[in-house]
């Protein structure tokens, strides 16, 4: 009885609670929205950030709620876009977006206008006096766009970041780490770009710049389409016109349209 007694104490202890965490599950469980269940499924489950959200749980709720699009997840590319757009009844854009940086300005062909010695970072280089570049738009060099790829799709050489197309994904975290906003995502069968981002005059672009814009009008002249403007200084290109026929990036003498 010493034994047996302590036992079953113990036993109907447990009973009790169990029954007690089991009633307590039941009407104080929190109601679960089934919208964002099935959202959740959909998603690769990699928590990795890119949509903006913390993480496929975060990243669910806001599509359900409304509050998010459901083409954000890079990890899950146009499958897991299709498949939202298929759950949520909504057309959604699946093509591909991969990174494009807007400046083709290397060390060897602008101009510095002063030694930079500080942090090695973009945004601590652009607080002093916009950067060390005599172009105030062009890239900076030092690679902060690399550092926060989560997926190695940008490197940097001789100061000048490249996109790897095969690894990058869309995520967008470079976008935010630019402190010139050079970088956005374009879908990947855009024809026609302008790889610079100076809206200066000509002449103090040409002296920064061997591979700058200086707003010689000549393609906005050979296009028959008119599907590119010099605006603000700059080419810019309407792409539901642009039928990429090249004849712009002919024109161009100083390599700006690719």
């Amino acid at each position: 009885m010493d034994i047996i007694l302590p036992v079953i104490i113990v036993s109907v202890i447990g009973l009790i609670v169990g029954l007690g965490l089991s009633l307590a599950s039941k009407f104080m469980a929190v109601p679960t929205d089934e919208k964002e269940e099935k959202i959740k499924e959909c998603l690769p489950g990699a928590n990795c950030g890119s949509c903006g959200f913390s993480g496929c749980d975060g990243y669910a709720a806001a599509i359900a709620s409304g509050d998010a699009q459901p083409d954000l997840c890079a990890p899950g590319g146009t499958a897991t876009a299709q498949k939202l757009s298929e759950l949520l009844g909504v057309q959604v854009s699946t093509e591909p977006k991969k990174a494009f940086i807007a400046c083709a300005g290397a060390p060897e062909i602008t101009t510095a206008k002063y030694a930079y010695s500080g942090m090695m970072s973009c945004k601590a280089a652009n607080l002093v006096h916009l950067g060390p570049m005599e172009c105030e738009y062009g890239c900076i060099g030092f690679g902060d766009c690399a550092a926060v790829c989560p997926f190695g799709a940008i490197t940097v050489t001789n100061g000048r970041p490249i996109v790897c197309m095969d690894k990058c994904v869309g995520c967008s975290k470079c976008v935010g780490a630019c402190p010139k906003s050079l970088i956005s995502l374009k879908a990947e069968n855009i024809p026609t770009l302008i790889k610079c981002s100076n809206k200066s005059k000509g002449a103090a672009v040409a002296k920064a710049c061997k591979v700058s814009c200086i707003a010689c009008k000549m393609c906005e002249k050979v296009c028959e389409k008119g599907a590119i403007k010099v605006e603000d200084n700059l080419a810019q290109i309407d792409y539901s016109l642009c039928d990429g026929c090249g004849k712009c990036k002919e024109a161009c003498k100083r390599n700006v349209i690719v």
